[in-house]
């Protein structure tokens, strides 16, 4: 299966995909769409719209995860921002028809780390870990966006072992 993970945001949003083959995870290709504050956000968004179109046509994930919106009180700007993103995302999985599956940071932080609460940098070393990547990107939406695609894969896991003792 192979799987995609996305960490939204409108000027950085990180992209992840793996393959999992019978639970052996491997890297596929891990990066970045960045768009420009200067630009207006029409053009930012269909920057980001595009480039999934063109990483789901390249690669062909079957699965994209999303990372689910937090918004603090303090800022609801922001939340709307980065819902404007999440909703290009989410409208290029439908139109390239993947199934699209949305988790919390807390959830992905659990499943990958062992702690809900874990920082950054502990999702970034365990994620190294996992897929045996040596040198760390440069930006952690990159690993949290790797960290949602192994968090998948990991449910999935235990979803199917679950309904088998149903």
């Amino acid at each position: 299966m192979r799987i995609i993970g996305i960490d939204p945001a409108l000027k950085i949003t990180g992209f992840g995909i793996i393959d999992d083959n019978q639970g052996k995870l491997s890297l596929v290709q891990a990066g970045t769409i960045i768009t420009s504050t200067e630009d207006k956000m029409a053009l930012r968004l269909s920057r980001i719209f595009d480039a999934l179109n063109s990483l789901f046509a390249e690669f062909k994930p079957q699965v994209m995860v999303l990372e689910k919106i937090y918004s603090h009180s303090r800022h609801p700007a922001t939340s709307f921002i980065l819902g404007q993103a999440r909703g290009v995302i989410c409208l290029a999985a439908e139109k390239s028809k993947l199934k699209l599956v949305e988790y919390s940071a807390t959830h992905v932080k659990k499943s990958v780390v062992g702690r809900g609460m874990a920082s950054k940098e502990q999702v970034q070393s365990m994620v190294a870990a996992l897929l045996g990547i040596k040198t760390l990107p440069k930006y952690k939406d990159v690993t949290d966006a790797l960290a949602m695609a192994i968090s998948y894969s990991y449910f999935s896991k235990a979803n199917k072992f679950n309904s088998f003792l149903k």
